[in-house]
């Protein structure tokens, strides 16, 4: 299995880099891709779909520290920590503390924009609310570009049809394209996977990230529907919710039921480890993961695992599944639980 898993990350996350798309050609044009010299020596790396970026397998998220207000300091210091160790990719997000993962972000960016593949959302489905935030994510991340603009959290058919409607917010993503103010394009979810799957068939994204772990292939499975989706039109895959913000980790003690948020309240605790939760999904074929860290000794364990990493045996894989079926509900929190919606 294992070498199997690694033909497919050459066969899909690793495809070449060969001729990018005319338009990402011409905007990547614009921008020279940033080079993080450390990425290489740190850890391995997969091709960012048809891009021509080379992206370490794991990235930083721009939750957990980042998006808190009044972390200025702990946040500064776990980006400059995870760009020295060679981490090349960071998302975020204008929603991600009402732009604080932004800012954090851009006080780095002012001093290492060219060490750092760079990249936000926008949750408004509309062409006016999205060139809004465009100009604040710009101007919150102190840099005239992204290397990456997405689509945050697309959900339903609803949503499907009012970013595609002449006056959604996939016209605002062609124009800062189109600009200059941004190099490529991308979607993400948690949600539905067919919804997604609808979205890469209407646009020719480069990029989709996914919420995958351990407990996917329980309910709704983005590995079985909508990665293979993905790796065959060639586009850069990335993954999320590796540990579903500790949730499927046996070292988390679940806080009274009442100080828990409804959508994801349990009284289990998780089944597996960190490493296992990271080594299930570096095993899958995605170009890179990004995880959201709270100090700065966890991006430093999260690298060291990854420059040591190698994929885990079909038979490793199935028997971590099988232990997330229990907390199935809570590690997929996210996902529609309502048939019906």
């Amino acid at each position: 299995m294992a070498e199997r898993i690694e033909r497919r990350v050459f066969l899909g996350a690793g495809l070449s880099a060969g001729v990018l798309p005319a338009a990402a050609a011409s905007a990547a044009g614009k921008h020279p891709l940033p080079y993080n010299p450390r990425t290489h020596q740190a850890m391995p790396t997969r091709n960012l779909g048809k891009t021509g970026y080379r992206v370490g397998i794991l990235s930083l998220g721009g939750q957990a520290t980042l998006e808190i207000p009044g972390k200025e300091a702990e946040s500064v210091a776990i980006i400059d920590r995870a760009i020295d160790l060679g981490v090349n990719y960071i998302d975020s997000a204008a929603g991600y503390g009402k732009g604080t993962s932004e800012k954090h972000i851009g006080i780095v960016l002012k001093r290492r924009r060219k060490e750092v593949f760079v990249t936000s959302k926008t949750a408004d489905r509309t062409y006016d609310g999205s060139m809004r935030l465009i100009d604040q994510t710009l101007t919150n991340m102190q840099t005239d570009h992204l290397d990456l603009w997405q689509i945050h959290n697309l959900q339903t058919r609803k949503e499907l049809e009012q970013i595609f409607a002449p006056d959604g917010a996939m016209k605002a993503l062609v124009k800062v394209r189109d600009q200059g103010m941004a190099t490529f394009l991308g979607v993400t979810g948690h949600y539905e996977p067919e919804v997604l799957i609808e979205a890469l068939r209407r646009f020719p994204f480069d990029t989709i990230l996914m919420a995958v772990n351990a407990a996917d292939r329980h309910y709704l499975s983005f590995i079985e529907h909508l990665l293979p989706v993905a790796q065959e039109m060639g586009l850069g895959t990335i993954g999320m919710k590796i540990a579903t913000r500790g949730r499927m980790l046996s070292t988390w003690t679940p806080p009274p039921l009442d100080q828990q948020p409804e959508r994801y309240r349990t009284p289990k605790p998780g089944t597996i480890t960190i490493e296992e939760a990271l080594a299930y999904n570096l095993t899958l074929p995605l170009s890179t993961n990004i995880i959201g860290v709270d100090t700065v000794a966890q991006i430093e364990q999260n690298v060291a695992f990854a420059s040591k990493f190698s994929p885990l045996s079909e038979a490793k894989m199935r028997e971590l599944e099988k232990r997330t079926l229990p907390i199935a509900r809570q590690a997929l929190y996210f996902r529609r639980w309502d048939l019906g919606a």
